[in-house]
């Protein structure tokens, strides 16, 4: 096929607000915002480590079937030309946004500001705005997206201003959860094509722009890592007609492969397939990788390229102390037969440092039962169980019938407990590599569990309450030890997670349990009409915990301003590449 034949860059329709976001609201009442505020996820509530256990599960088993990808070949597949007034573009990157209000509305509020002043540069607002993965948690449904996702955004800019910014996305894990269906239905439209003041023109789950001084950005979609299909292989391939030896590439990525490959070394396979096969014939050289779904910042530099996680949007903080300081990319251990030439790669900069992320780790002791009361509920009614079946083999006599019927729910809990114990621990997949750890770790905690749940058992016979009529003794247990022990056990499950993080295992769970919504940070990319490339990487130390309405009634105005000012930094001094 001819240069003729392929389609012209696609400039972006302009947004067309409904009705709600031309009334400003008039309280912070959900009625008067649309949506309702929600509290950051308790990742390690019962309920919802099922949930996501079952849909990772059901996502493994079906997620073919689920795959909607090969359907957007039916699609449009126009690419979008991106440049500002002045043959320059200012442009943002933010990642893992959907979670409690504060922190992903204590971004979005700055990434709608007119300007920000951060450490003496003038950074005015972003005319495009790139989301980098997982728009919502902990699943993609409708009203998530309206409460985690949407309705933020929606307060921080109600409608377009006179640039009219556009919006891309890049789908998540969390956002494969449906197969797609919200997040198609949100960012891949027909009609209505704005996202609160943002206007959005992908026409599938993945996209290209053309940037000025011929800087490209591509957005890809591999479900998690999986692989890449055909119509969107397709897709690129047109793209990359348009590419030539002066072209500079960014990869925008749902994952940090170049990270998960030290102990999965396939992780990167797909992207490597595709800057192997799509952008290397073209002569383009891909610069700058840059993903979410890592919730921290953190930079690589090699000699080709910069490697960027910037997952800072509004999920729980992830650690950095744990950060390898030197990557191999692709790694030597890779199965992949053709595999680009193995490169060295140096961490330069994270945020938050090494030793602030440390401290978040102690943390865990004081967050983790109050962040998590469900999660100490459970704890405290299996070890009650387990108090009960061990003060009934403890009180009979030994070799009696008895004993042995009732030794039998004692067996069973303790083989849940150890199971449930090693489980936890993550022993790694087929794909990954082993580690013994995880197996002495989680076995070693199931152990512990079990020593504690004597030692309580012990000491609950010392009491006058195991002697009063039944059911009397399984009522005082439920009222008194069960809170007890379930605190108790969740101090053990908090000193396990501390010292397994210093071995690399439940490094997210250590984290994921504190839920701490401290330590934002997103991009801001200027590309100037001469090719050079400057990337500020903006932190926030601590997000806004308290609200109020905007005197300020302009129809851009944000409807909600936090009552203490936001103070953002730059994480590391600016990136500049040309």
């Amino acid at each position: 096929m001819s240069d003729d034949h392929v389609p012209p860059p696609q400039s972006i329709p302009e947004a067309h607000p409904g009705e709600r976001a031309t009334r400003r609201p008039r309280s912070l009442d959900p009625l008067e915002l649309g949506f309702t505020p929600r509290k950051p996820v308790p990742w390690l509530a019962p309920l919802l480590l099922i949930q996501t256990g079952l849909r990772t599960l059901l996502a493994m088993l079906f997620g073919a079937y689920l795959d909607k990808r090969e359907l957007q070949n039916a699609f449009g597949d126009g690419t979008f030309r991106q440049v500002g007034p002045d043959g320059g573009l200012w442009l943002d990157y933010v990642a893992d946004l959907g979670d409690g209000f504060d922190a992903t509305y204590s971004v979005a509020y700055l990434l709608a500001q007119p300007e920000l002043e951060v450490d003496g540069h003038r950074l005015p607002r972003a005319q495009t705005l790139v989301m980098g993965g997982d728009e919502v948690y902990p699943s993609a449904s409708y009203a998530a997206y309206e409460d985690r996702c949407k309705g933020p955004y929606q307060a921080a800019l109600p409608v377009s201003p006179p640039e009219r910014p556009t919006l891309f996305a890049v789908p998540g894990n969390h956002d494969w959860y449906d197969g797609l269906t919200a997040f198609l239905r949100l960012f891949v439209r027909s009609r209505d094509r704005h996202f609160a003041g943002w206007g959005t023109g992908q026409s599938r789950s993945y996209f290209a722009m053309e940037l000025p001084a011929d800087w490209w950005l591509l957005g890809l979609d591999d479900q998690s890592g999986s692989y890449l299909d055909d119509p969107q292989l397709t897709y690129f391939d047109e793209v990359a007609r348009k590419l030539t030896p002066r072209s500079k590439v960014i990869l925008a990525v749902p994952a940090p492969t170049w990270v998960k490959a030290v102990d999965h070394p396939t992780a990167y396979d797909s992207i490597d397939y595709f800057i192997r096969t799509i952008i290397a014939p073209t002569g383009a050289q891909v610069r700058l990788l840059v993903s979410g779904d890592l919730h921290h910042y953190a930079r690589y530099t090699g000699p080709e390229r910069q490697l960027i996680t910037c997952g800072g949007g509004g999920a729980y903080l992830y650690p950095t102390h744990e950060l390898p300081e030197r990557l191999e990319v692709p790694p030597r251990d890779t199965l992949a037969r053709r595999a680009s030439r193995t490169r060295e790669y140096d961490l330069a900069a994270r945020y938050p440092d090494k030793a602030r992320s440390r401290r978040y780790g102690w943390g865990i002791f004081a967050r983790l039962p109050f962040r998590n009361p469900g999660f100490t509920t459970l704890l405290g009614t299996l070890h009650t169980l387990l108090m009960l079946a061990m003060a009934g083999v403890t009180a009979n006599h030994v070799g009696t019938a008895e004993q042995r019927l009732l030794s039998v729910p004692l067996v069973i809990m303790v083989v849940v407990a150890m199971l449930g114990a090693a489980f936890f621990a993550k022993p790694p997949s087929a794909g990954g590599k082993r580690h013994a750890r995880h197996w002495i770790l989680g076995v070693s905690h199931g152990l512990a569990q079990v020593a504690l749940a004597a030692a309580g058992t012990w000491l609950w016979l010392k009491l006058p309450f195991y002697d009063w009529p039944w059911p009397l003794p399984a009522a005082a247990a439920a009222v008194l030890y069960g809170p007890v022990s379930g605190l108790v056990a969740s101090q053990l499950v908090a000193l396990y997670l501390l010292v397994a993080g210093s071995f690399g295992v439940n490094v997210n769970e250590l984290f994921a349990a504190q839920g701490i919504e401290d330590s934002k940070a997103f991009l801001r990319f200027r590309f100037d009409p001469d090719g050079t490339l400057t990337i500020y990487p903006i932190a926030v130390d601590e997000v806004a915990h308290a609200w109020q309405l905007n005197p300020d009634q302009s129809p851009t105005a944000s409807w909600i301003l936090p009552k203490t000012p936001l103070t953002p930094r730059l994480a590391e001094p600016p990136i500049v590449l040309r």
